[in-house]
């Protein structure tokens, strides 16, 4: 394949792996978790209203109510008790907004601590005459709505007239600063669950907020989206187990005839393994602790970006007959090589933005914009592949490689079946996520992640299967002998367990003969060479 645009995948490459160290520094100073942190967070405006988001995530109903004691997070993560725990939660005012009070007026500031669902998002807030929504109560909407003016909005829920959880904190005198006194808010329903700090007080602008709260499930620290991926990657680990052992069993015992593409499915296979391993221990240190270890994190996230990269590359050097039809990929090299660099920076910056210090259940606007890239380069990937397995079906089609073929055609039909699947898929995650803009549908959510590990480990395991390792592997190999694609050897190859050393194996020979195709049988070794000469 031609590269036109060379020097542009050159100048991305530069340009993606100056993002990627941007990203990785930004990484290592992170020490985000399901324990949110907020270290003099300011108040932003919005609307009638000055405001701090505390956090999003999905949590499942406690299954324990008994109190916890006053410590905030419980010793043990799996307790069966969930909650919202608050620690050290001070907001800071600015000292020309308490120089306004006097010294012994007791409450002159006020801060409300917000806990609804999502489904009671249209309980915060407020319209007068049909108008632009508010979520402080004004004059005109204490007079409608019956709320208390200077306060935020609140509408008692129909399934429980306790939610939403509305908290005032207060300042007093010429404090500058004013703390929360409540320790936990604890969770008896399954829901999607947001977490705001709020003020109507205009005199309050300019304020900030320091100290942490703890989000935990009845079984850990794990936010509810990313729950059910801790047993999942236990399964995967398992999986992978299972096809390592069955892999390099033929791996090592017809090492003599391994081909360098079975060196790198090889590769690709212990790597998957590491990978899964990984991830189930990112996400149980997380689930035990509430905090996500950077450094784990960091790695799992390279180690993944590094299966996907050599697994298109093999796909694409497969495609292209390496090892088959060509000894070598000559002067697409290169290329080849720029192209896995390349793609492998855009995925690792995509994952290190998505996972690295990730809490909450809803997704980042820069995956949003960084996962364009990486999806362009998919879509050019493709387009390549398909067009070199193309050019290989066509040439072992014209050398009559019959064995050859069958394995290519089955490899093209395995990939055929991948992209659909993989474009189906990316229509239903598209249809989700516009569905569902307040992540409602969380509990389904890890489907999204996991299907892309099913169907890539789907796919090397017919990589594996049509690959495997075998006392005749060296039949698949180049050979720049004038009968090596001949029906004869590739016959020869499916008996794979004949033992070296024994008479030579049935050789077809097809020829035209009166408009009639004769099939001879020939059983000696020496016979079939006189006949290749002949040819």
């Amino acid at each position: 394949m031609n590269f036109v645009g060379i020097s542009n995948l050159r100048f991305i490459t530069v340009t993606t792996l100056y993002l990627f160290l941007a990203l990785v520094l930004l990484a290592i100073d992170s020490t985000d978790a399901s324990i949110h942190v907020y270290d003099r967070d300011p108040f932003r405006e919005v609307g009638n209203a000055y405001l701090v988001s505390g956090g999003s995530e999905g949590l499942a109903a406690s299954r324990i109510t008994t109190p916890l004691p006053r410590h905030i997070p419980s010793p043990n993560a799996n307790d069966g008790r969930s909650y919202i725990g608050f620690q050290n939660i001070t907001f800071h005012r600015t000292k020309e907004a308490s120089s306004n009070h006097s010294r012994t007026a007791r409450r002159t500031g006020l801060v409300q601590v917000i806990i609804f669902e999502a489904a009671d998002r249209d309980n915060i807030g407020g319209s007068a005459y049909g108008g632009q929504r508010s979520i402080c109560c004004t004059s005109d909407l204490s007079k409608i709505e019956g709320c208390k003016q200077g306060e935020v909005i609140r509408v008692p829920s129909k399934r429980d007239p306790n939610w939403p959880v509305t908290v005032n904190v207060y300042f007093r005198g010429q404090s500058t600063t004013a703390q929360l006194k409540t320790t936990e808010a604890y969770i008896t329903k399954t829901g999607m669950y947001n977490l705001f700090f709020i003020s109507c007080d205009p005199t309050l602008k300019g304020m900030t907020l320091t100290g942490q709260t703890s989000w935990k499930n009845p079984d850990g620290y794990l936010p509810g989206r990313m729950a059910p991926l801790k047993k999942f990657y236990v399964i995967m680990a398992i999986a992978y187990l299972l096809l390592c052992v069955a892999w390099f069993s033929q791996y090592v015992r017809f090492w003599d005839d391994v081909l360098q593409l079975q060196h790198w499915i090889s590769v690709i296979v212990g790597v998957g393994l590491f990978e899964m391993t990984l991830w189930y221990f990112d996400y149980a240190y997380f689930n035990n602790t509430g905090t996500r270890p950077v450094v784990i994190t960091t790695w799992v996230v390279t180690v993944g970006a590094l299966r996907r990269s050599v697994s298109r590359l093999l796909m694409l050097c497969v495609s292209m007959g390496y090892g088959v039809v060509r000894p070598t990929l000559g002067g697409l090299t290169t290329k080849v090589m720029l192209l896995g660099v390349t793609y492998f920076l855009s995925t690792e910056l995509l994952n290190i933005t998505e996972y690295v210090g990730a809490i909450s259940d809803k997704a980042g606007r820069a995956r949003v914009i960084l996962v364009l890239p990486n999806a362009l380069l998919d879509a050019f990937l493709i387009m390549w592949i398909f067009t070199s397995l193309s050019k290989t079906l066509t040439q072992l089609q014209a050398k009559r490689s019959s064995v050859k073929l069958d394995t290519y055609r089955k490899f093209s039909n395995a990939l055929v079946i991948t992209v659909v699947l993989s474009v189906v898929w990316i229509g239903y995650e598209v249809y989700f996520k516009a569905t569902d803009p307040f992540n409602e549908r969380w509990q389904s959510g890890w489907i999204i992640t996991a299907f892309w590990d099913i169907l890539a480990f789907a796919l090397l395991c017919v990589i594996c299967y049509l690959w495997a390792p075998s006392l005749s592997s060296q039949r698949y190999a180049y050979s720049e002998e004038k009968g090596e694609d001949s029906d004869g050897e590739e016959s020869e190859a499916l008996y794979s367990g004949t033992p070296k050393g024994d008479i030579s194996l049935v050789n077809q020979e097809r020829r035209e003969k009166n408009g009639q195709n004769v099939v001879e049988f020939d059983l000696e070794e020496d016979h079939d060479a006189e006949e290749g000469k002949r040819e």
